[in-house]
């Protein structure tokens, strides 16, 4: 049995899927066509081809495209940082910036449609992984109180999904840098070890 293996990309390939990444960022893409995109980007259909064989599997491409950049932008933000709660903040800074680059109809199109949309909760799951791994840090560090972390970072991933949808950011009426600004606070808060009265 042999296993297909994808050649690297050309420089030119790299290209067109950066300004398809902004295209789709900006207007979603259930309502493209190939013929669309073919000629919003000034390539041919053929030059999209090599890309993905289908519309369906090049939203998928481009959709798992964003968040493994934007995964390992808001990682580079984080690498070095000793102090667990500048990390949290930091990493949840860095999710909110990450969101503002999608707009509402990129979100409204990944939840709609179903392969997209296992990546996006991959990318949640992700998520609260990590905060659950910055709580048990916290913890050991005896920063934080002794907390259920992975009970405490599925309810911060449920929140970062309700932002991420625009679920929660509808009802309260905030952007999505407030929300996770708001959403770092409460953590913080109400993970922080207070000080033993003497």
């Amino acid at each position: 049995m042999t296993s297909i293996v994808r050649r690297p990309l050309t420089p030119r390939q790299v290209e067109l899927l950066g300004r398809l990444e902004a295209l789709v960022l900006s207007e979603g893409f259930a309502h493209l066509t190939l013929d669309d995109l073919a000629a919003r980007l000034h390539c041919s259909k053929s030059t999209l081809y090599t890309l993905a064989a289908s519309k369906e599997q090049l939203s998928v491409r481009v959709v798992g495209r964003y968040f493994k950049g934007a995964a390992e932008r808001i990682e580079t933000r984080i690498g070095g940082i000793e102090d667990v709660r500048t990390r949290i903040g930091t990493y949840l800074a860095g999710a909110a910036e990450e969101l503002r680059r999608a707009s509402a109809q990129f979100i409204t199109d990944v939840s709609a449609f179903a392969p997209t949309r296992t990546t996006y909760e991959r990318n949640a799951r992700a998520a609260a992984e990590r905060i659950r791994e910055f709580i048990q840090d916290g913890v050991k560090e005896g920063v934080f109180r002794d907390v259920h972390a992975s009970l405490i970072a599925e309810m911060a991933g449920l929140l970062i999904e309700g932002i991420q949808t625009g679920v929660l950011t509808r009802r309260a009426r905030v952007s999505d840098a407030e929300a996770f600004t708001a959403l770092g606070e409460l953590l913080l808060d109400g993970l922080r070890r207070e000080r033993s009265q003497a």
